[in-house]
């Protein structure tokens, strides 16, 4: 019998050995995302220091979306976590797809990322 491992065990491995080579630092943090059946979130980390630096997502109220689970929903996140990043004095960034793969909802918010000034 042949036992295979679910999409999500496969996500959360590819994750565990991007994780390896990927490291936030104060100058130039992490650019996180994380993808659900419903919402899109991303956060900006800095992994020496522990901290979150800014945060976005489908449910903030400031964003306005009817549809959150759709690629204009995705870059609308993307906007937002850029702007919320110039805000906060950060313009280069490490891209973590959270081993997603990079096409789709994940491709859109980091599109309107760079369009929204964030250089990786």
């Amino acid at each position: 019998m042949v036992n295979k491992k679910s999409r999500a065990e496969v996500r959360s491995a590819k994750h565990r050995r991007m994780r390896f080579s990927l490291k936030g630092t104060a100058d130039k943090p992490r650019l996180c995302v994380f993808r659900s059946n419903n919402h899109m979130y991303a956060q900006i980390i800095d992994d020496a220091a522990g901290k979150t630096l800014a945060a976005a997502s489908t449910l903030d109220k400031e964003i306005g979306l009817k549809k959150t689970n759709d690629v204009e929903a995705a870059a609308a996140v993307g906007t937002a976590i850029g702007k919320k990043a110039k805000e906060a004095g950060i313009t280069k960034v490490v891209f973590d797809r959270g081993g997603y793969i990079y096409q789709g909802k994940v491709k859109a918010l980091a599109d309107a990322a760079r369009e929204a000034g964030l250089e990786f």
